[in-house]
């Protein structure tokens, strides 16, 4: 990708017009992300039973804790199990960027490994993460790891097609839409897509409907969570909630998502039970990361915060990302997020018309 290619597409690349975009009639299919479960640590047939039993159309299994998931046999297992509860399944892997140039062949072979194990499981996707956040990234202009992640994507994509699936890049907290669009342009849209998720964009000072209004015509898979966000003096503070009760317009989102991407399956997605984290927006060295930050969409997340306000539910905080759950709080978050999963798929059921099976 050459200086000419990426401005000009950083300029050229709009969201499509939601006229030219087909309409979904009728509910969704709808799901869970197995990843809202995590404290209780279930195998995979576990999870994949209580998808079941919970009526759901999909399941999408997210960072199993199963101790044979790297056994090609259990994903043998796996695909049988779904496929007799009637259960679409989805899957994948995590990060795939290399944090230096000696690791590229180390990535290359963990998104294979994943190919492998997706497609004997039946998923249609293969997830990827490029980087845990924008400070994740290595050393360098954002346009030089935008280039890294499409060498990579396309020294994988002869074994993507040969497995006949594609990989779904999810919206994470590293990159802003605009430029997740130009990777998959530039990769090839013919096996590259989106995982869309609409809890991330806020972190990297995006509102959810731009990201899935920008997104819309490469979105292979649809996550829900719900945040709170709010003013802070040095910036503004995010918090993951229940589904249904943070700022985000769900309604509006699905709206949109029936409009601008109908075949997909939807998952809800709760990451609850950690602390708000400040985002230092008003703080010059913030900017240092996001040269080309667009104002207009700076200025359309902003009148989604200052529309928010502190979550005032009662929460158990005690996830906290490279810390183990003590033991004595484990209980208390098993509970939390099962009920939490559960309340946000009541939501999205009543709310959002979403989900078939549960209907019978």
């Amino acid at each position: 990708m050459t200086r000419r290619t990426f401005l000009s597409s950083a300029t050229t690349l709009a969201p499509i017009a939601p006229a030219l975009a087909a309409t979904q009639s009728g509910p969704m299919p709808m799901g869970f992300n197995t990843y809202c479960l995590r404290a209780l640590r279930w195998t995979d047939l576990q999870l994949i039973d209580y998808a079941a039993q919970q009526k759901h159309d999909a399941i999408f299994l997210q960072d199993s804790l199963d101790p044979l998931t790297k056994d090609p046999a259990h994903w043998a297992d796996v695909r049988r199990w779904a496929a007799e509860r009637r259960l679409h399944l989805e899957t994948g892997g995590g990060g795939i960027m290399p944090r230096t140039p000696e690791a590229f062949q180390s990535s290359i072979d963990n998104i294979l490994f994943n190919i492998r194990r997706a497609k004997a499981m039946g998923s249609p996707i293969i997830r990827c993460v490029l980087a845990g956040d924008r400070a994740s990234l290595p050393p360098g202009p954002p346009e030089q790891h935008m280039q890294t992640a499409i060498r990579l994507l396309k020294a994988a994509k002869p074994q993507v097609v040969d497995a006949g699936i594609k990989i779904a890049i999810e919206i994470h907290k590293d990159f802003q839409a605009w430029e997740h669009r130009i990777i998959i342009e530039e990769s090839g849209r013919d096996f590259v897509g989106t995982y869309m998720d609409t809890g991330n964009p806020c972190f990297v000072l995006e509102h959810p409907m731009t990201t899935l209004e920008t997104m819309a015509p490469y979105i292979l898979t649809l996550h829900l969570r719900d945040s709170v966000l709010y003013e802070t003096p040095r910036g503004i503070a995010v918090q993951w909630v229940p589904l249904g009760e943070g700022v985000v317009d769900f309604k509006q989102i699905m709206d949109a998502a029936r409009r601008l991407c109908p075949n997909v399956h939807v998952y809800i997605k709760p990451i609850t039970g950690r602390p708000p984290q400040i985002i230092p927006y008003l703080e010059e060295s913030y900017w240092k990361s996001f040269p080309k930050a667009r104002a207009s969409e700076l200025a359309r997340f902003l009148s989604l915060v200052r529309r928010g306000q502190p979550y005032e539910r009662p929460m158990v905080i005690e996830d906290l990302q490279g810390r183990a759950l003590p033991e004595h709080f484990r209980a208390a978050v098993q509970y939390q997020q099962r009920e939490h999963v559960e309340r946000s798929v009541a939501y999205a059921r009543k709310e959002l018309n979403l989900g078939l099976r549960w209907r019978a």
